[in-house]
């Protein structure tokens, strides 16, 4: 996923929302790296930064060991359907999220407004 956000960034676009669009795609293209990276307790953006960097598809970081290795050679691949299947189904959250007018992300808790405040004084002399 991360080759793949590179290759949106000489994309054409008809206007600024598509553009805008392409942007968001790249961004969440990169995202699946960053936070393995962030995971294995690494700085993401730099992981990311330093993979991009070399040109060889097979190349990345390996979270497990700390390394930056070739992936195919130690076995460390997605299945393509997996990978497809996870970019259609978040571009058809999206576009739904797109088209709805309004959206309920989390009901609001039903209750009091919180305990009731402790009574005052204690001491002598201090009652009301």
């Amino acid at each position: 996923l991360l080759r793949a956000s590179e290759q949106l960034k000489g994309l054409r676009t008809k206007n600024d929302d598509q553009k805008t669009g392409v942007e968001i795609v790249r961004k969440a293209l990169s995202a699946p790296a960053r936070q393995i990276a962030i995971n294995a307790g690494e700085d993401g953006s730099v992981i990311v930064g330093k993979v991009l960097e070399n040109k060889s598809y097979a190349y990345g970081f390996d979270s497990q060991t700390g390394e930056y290795v070739d992936l195919v050679k130690k076995g460390i691949i997605d299945p393509t359907k997996v990978v497809r299947t996870a970019i259609q189904n978040a571009a058809s959250v999206a576009a739904l999220l797109i088209t709805t007018e309004a959206m309920v992300a989390e009901l609001p808790k039903k209750g009091g407004s919180g305990p009731a405040m402790p009574p005052g004084g204690g001491m002598g002399g201090m009652d009301f």
